[in-house]
């Protein structure tokens, strides 16, 4: 027997196999300060939870619509546009089993073979892998480091663009990086779309993961909402990431399709879940809110921990929940050539697992400095304090 070529083109989601090695060395009876995954350990909002047990007690365990039940593409289209500043309605809306689904059903609408898509590097790892799994060309465009972050290389994205050009994808508020676009930047993106007449994702995860002031999202800038699908997911705000639900939202004619897409993949997404996350976006948002205070604690002790580490100065996010710092000094210190040394001796000389650069996309060519990322969501203030603590001495041992 055979099995098919095509997987060969298909990538993970690599955290996931450094998360089997954190649990490998956490059964031999290590404690291991897990910052290598995005997971969130703080319980659903309890208004959620209730909601869900009444909505399987009332019975809502068939299948229902694949493009997502009325109430909650019509909740999902008031609360993302009113957020945005533009006008949705239920049609405009495809729910799906979780964020994920969005990327590979966008680039099935909107890629044919042998096209080329755009997309963030260092970035989500499945952006490369949906995109060379369809058999299209994924063209990367990278990030320059600044003192207070990071900024999008404008110029190498637009000397990247040719005929075969059909797509870019967009993630404001990015992992593994933390990237915030200024609006000049954003417009500048915006700009891009526009001349070259482009299909944009815009992955809008982390939109309601922002610590300080308002989210910004590039639908809103004119020219925009025609082109633009965003990826939305409950998981982040709402502390569900195992839930697996979230939205596809954009111009009716490719939510059509993204919804014809629904029915060939997986039906439909649960039905109780759905009704559910009526509830999440129009109920008590006090939950969420606590959430996202518990967060930026987190986020201000990592901070804090990191830049106690001879070799690390990290500005302070406003949003996501991940660090990725500069670690070239340390790797030069440590004689160490590949972050994989790096990555493994701190898990056993600190406890501490963490993802490397190495993880999100192919690293490219022209890259000389070398970064870790860190997930700050699913580790107790307590913990982080503790185990940033051990990581100073190893990363600062000869």
């Amino acid at each position: 027997m055979k099995y098919a070529k095509q997987l060969q083109n298909l990538g993970t989601e690599t955290a996931f196999a450094v998360s089997a090695q954190a649990r490998q060395w956490a059964d031999q009876g290590n404690k291991v300060y897990p910052f290598h995954l995005g997971d969130i350990n703080l319980p659903t909002p309890e208004n959620i939870v209730d909601a869900t047990i009444k909505s399987i007690r009332d019975g809502l365990t068939g299948y229902c619509p694949s493009e997502g039940i009325f109430p909650l593409r019509e909740a999902l289209a008031i609360d993302v546009g009113s957020k945005r500043g533009v006008s949705y309605g239920p049609d405009n809306v495809a729910v799906q089993p979780g964020g994920k689904p969005t990327i590979g059903k966008f680039i099935s609408s909107v890629m044919n073979p042998g096209d080329e898509v755009l997309y963030p590097n260092p970035g989500y790892p499945i952006y490369e892998s949906q995109i060379e799994y369809q058999k299209g060309q994924a063209v990367p465009y990278s990030y320059v480091q600044k003192e207070s972050g990071f900024e999008i290389d404008l110029d190498k994205l637009r000397n990247s663009i040719s005929s075969k050009t059909v797509a870019l994808i967009y993630n404001n508020y990015q992992n593994p990086i933390s990237a915030e676009s200024s609006k000049q930047e954003m417009q500048g993106i915006a700009d891009i779309a526009i001349e070259n007449d482009l299909w944009v994702l815009s992955d809008e995860a982390y939109f309601e993961i922002v610590y300080d002031g308002e989210a910004r999202s590039i639908v809103s800038l004119p020219g925009m909402l025609d082109r633009t699908v965003i990826l939305y997911t409950f998981s982040k705000k709402f502390a569900m990431t195992g839930w697996r639900v979230g939205g596809s939202i954009g111009p009716k004619e490719i939510i059509k399709r993204i919804a014809k897409l629904n029915v060939n993949a997986e039906s439909c997404t649960t039905h109780f879940i759905q009704n559910a996350m009526v509830e999440a976006l129009t109920g008590d948002q006090s939950g969420s809110n606590a959430i996202l205070e518990t967060l930026k604690k987190r986020r201000d002790a990592t901070v804090k921990g990191l830049n106690l580490i001879n070799g690390i100065d990290i500005a302070t996010p406003r949003t996501t929940f991940y660090l990725f710092p500069n670690v070239t000094k340390i790797m030069e210190k440590k004689g160490f050539n590949k972050l994989e040394e790096l990555q493994r001796g701190a898990l056993e000389h600190s406890n501490v697992s963490f993802c490397t650069r190495e993880h999100f996309g192919r690293p490219q060519n022209d890259e000389s400095q070398h970064y870790i990322r860190l997930a700050y969501s699913g580790i107790k203030s307590y913990d982080i304090k503790e185990g940033l603590s051990n990581l100073k001495k190893y990363f600062e041992s000869s």
